[in-house]
């Protein structure tokens, strides 16, 4: 399997219980590598643009809302398969539905304050981390 990079978001819900650590830890014990990493407060503009692609759906205001309500912690991954990776060790959004040893199952409070964010394809997490890091801030 080919190292690859992915995108990760450490949501409000996250850094306001000051739970970055514990998440950061299952992100490496999963044998993915912080490659860079910064605390940011999304800006509204910041928010839309990234979940542009739900744009039309009816919880797309409550999204952005949440998202900008708090810092987040912004992160890229690389590792052997890494978007299949942490796909896996973040767990199903629901956390009630998620396996036990992934993150929403052991920190997310509920589908909306999931705790996490990761990309889903690999152009995806090229257009994902661009839009929050550039070149030189991605130390592999």
């Amino acid at each position: 399997m080919a190292i690859e990079r992915t995108f990760s978001i450490l949501k409000p819900d996250a850094t306001e219980r000051n739970i970055t650590g514990a998440i950061n830890a299952l992100i490496e014990k999963a044998g993915l590598r912080i490659v860079a990493q910064k605390r940011i407060r999304m800006t509204r503009e910041q928010a839309e643009t990234f979940y542009a692609v739900h744009k039309e759906r009816p919880f797309f205001g409550e999204l952005v809302d949440f998202m900008i309500s708090g810092p987040v912690v912004v992160q890229v991954l690389e590792g052997e398969g890494a978007i299949a990776k942490y796909r896996d060790v973040m767990g199903a959004t629901d956390p009630s539905k998620a396996a036990d040893g992934t993150i929403r199952k052991a920190h997310a409070k509920s589908i909306g304050e999931n705790s996490v964010h990761g990309s889903d394809a690999a152009e995806t997490a090229k257009i994902e981390i661009a839009q929050f890091f550039s070149g030189n801030e991605i130390v592999g």
